[in-house]
């Protein structure tokens, strides 16, 4: 069971590392055109879009700038690592028996 649950924070650290670069390649998409509707782009829309809309709705676009997907990054990226952490202080010393 203990081996299961290590596999279980390995993967979920692994998404955890990749989510932000997956959040810039779809930021990327937008200037190419077709790209966000191609398959790839609707299922990081699907993953993506919920976490941008609030920030949409509070920072408005300066000129032809929508900065609200920099700030969204940005606070995604610190989610990340602050779970991350918390994973590595908590989690790991109990699986591994530390």
């Amino acid at each position: 069971m203990q081996t299961f649950l290590i596999q279980v924070v390995d993967v979920i650290l692994f998404i955890i590392r990749y989510l932000p670069t997956l959040m810039f390649v779809y930021f990327l998409m937008s200037w190419f055109p077709g790209a966000r509707e191609s398959k790839i782009g609707r299922f990081l829309g699907r993953i993506f879009e919920p976490i941008l809309e609030p920030f949409r709705r509070i920072i408005p676009p300066i000129g032809m700038f929508d900065i609200s997907s920099l700030v969204a990054f940005i606070a995604f990226q610190f989610a990340m690592t602050v779970l991350t952490n918390l994973i590595y202080q908590y989690v790991v010393p109990l699986l591994y028996g530390i």
